[in-house]
């Protein structure tokens, strides 16, 4: 290896002169004595049989002894395995250079593209935005999705859950999103999902198209903490760009393997299970995340949209039910509407923004209004309508909803390689909600 090529490899690590060495083994922790560490704190360990090396994370300490969490599998290890301590945390290298590029949770390249220069070293873990620090959110933000600019608009800096079952249709949500919305950065992190998704997404979804967009993947196969800690290295590539002062859209999918990641660590630590096995750090470590997104007086701002899986499209879910107590707003995708061949599948009268009402228009609201009042309408005598028993002239109301049926439907209804320009969508749902003559 040429001098300067290994002086590059090592110019951003110090590992300490001292060592300690692995007393234990197992699949998912490593047991070390013979360091002074701390919890959090990065270390590495090289085989003494074949000079093998992985990295983990300090994540107990009991007396003399800690217990590692490793980064990869632990394959080939044993007793007696040397242990360094990264004195340098766990950072990663971030740059313009990432823009473009689809690179593992430690800013690696994993699309064959050579090798991603950072001109900055990042750590992963920081504290949110102090709270008296965030700007306040009072500008659209507009993704080119119909359904949501209309109805459901979100602002500049605001944090929405996308929740659905398996095969409604999230994915191809994202997608459309990443598409449509003109943030000038774009940071997609797929956490946990399988590997066969992520080419499927970027052609597929994105199509093929990256530009101005960050790629941040670990995939099912990864170790838990690679998968928990890539969400995490995903988060720390947006503030990067929002530090600069740039508005950026970060998509993570999904929440819900993010905290199966962490379920996998905690047990495995010995933590006492709670509602449905989670552990407690698994519900404690949602708001460290999430929180980070925001807007920021004086710099840009992270517009996030996490998606999360609800089992059985059960909304009751521990993770579900706490990502929506810390987001800005919801967006339920609904199986049923798919059966009826509308997609995007939003299910307008389940779903929230939060901040909708303090960024648009006294005429926008109105027209929300009526659209929701409408839609609800239609959908509470459905069966009447079907079977014939409502007899036109009963109800204004119901008559109108009837009347608009179809134009409502289809309102909601948009091509998944369509953008929709904000302004349009907007005079189509006045005209729409205008009162009848």
């Amino acid at each position: 290896m040429p001098f300067s090529s290994l002086k590059d490899k090592i110019s951003n690590k110090k590992y300490s002169v001292s060592f300690g060495e692995v007393v234990k083994i197992n699949a998912t922790v490593i047991t070390a004595r013979g360091l002074k560490v701390s919890i959090s704190d990065i270390v590495k360990i090289i085989s003494n049989e074949t000079n093998q090396e992985t990295i983990g994370m300090v994540t107990e300490i009991d007396g003399a002894t800690f217990f590692i969490t490793p980064f990869s599998f632990v394959e080939g290890f044993c007793s007696g395995d040397r242990v360094f301590l990264d004195q340098t945390g766990l950072s990663i290298p971030v740059g313009q250079s990432l823009l473009g590029r689809v690179v593992d949770p430690f800013m690696r390249p994993i699309d064959g593209k050579g090798n991603v220069n950072g001109s900055k070293l990042m750590p992963i873990i920081k504290p949110p935005i102090a709270a008296m620090k965030r700007g306040m959110i009072d500008e659209v933000f507009s993704v080119g999705v119909k359904s949501i600019d209309a109805l459901l608009t979100c602002g500049k800096g605001q944090k929405l859950g996308i929740f659905a079952g398996s095969g409604v249709g999230k994915s191809t949500l994202m997608g459309m999103i990443v598409r449509g919305s003109d943030a000038p950065i774009k940071v997609v992190a797929l956490i946990g999902e399988r590997g066969r998704e992520v080419p499927e997404f970027i052609e597929k979804n994105l199509g093929g198209n990256l530009e101005n967009t960050v790629i941040v993947v670990a995939t099912s196969d990864d170790s838990p903490l690679m998968r928990k800690y890539g969400a995490f290295a995903a988060m720390s590539v947006a503030e990067f760009f929002k530090d600069q002062g740039l508005d950026v859209l970060f998509i993570m999918d999904s929440v819900t393997r993010f905290a199966m990641a962490q379920r996998e660590i905690g047990l495995a630590l010995g933590e006492p299970p709670t509602s449905k096995g989670y552990p407690p750090s698994s519900l404690t470590l949602l708001p460290q995340l999430m929180e980070r997104a925001g807007k920021e007086e004086g710099k840009g701002s992270i517009t996030a949209f996490f998606t999360v899986l609800i089992e059985g499209d059960d909304m009751s879910d521990p993770i579900a039910d706490q990502s929506r107590s810390i987001l800005d707003g919801h967006i339920v995708l609904s199986r049923e509407l798919t059966d009826f061949g509308i997609y995007p599948p939003v299910h307008i009268l389940n779903s929230a923004s939060r901040v909708m009402n303090d960024i648009i228009s006294d005429e926008h609201l109105k027209a929300v209004l009526k659209f929701r009042r409408l839609y609800t309408i239609l959908k509470e005598n459905e069966m009447l309508i079907r079977i014939g028993a409502y007899t036109k002239g009963g109800d204004p109301d119901l008559d109108e909803a009837i009347a608009k049926k179809s134009e409502m439907e289809k309102f909601l209804i948009q091509n998944s390689m369509q953008k929709s320009d904000f302004n349009d969508t907007l005079e189509t749902l006045l005209k729409l909600t205008a009162p009848s003559l």
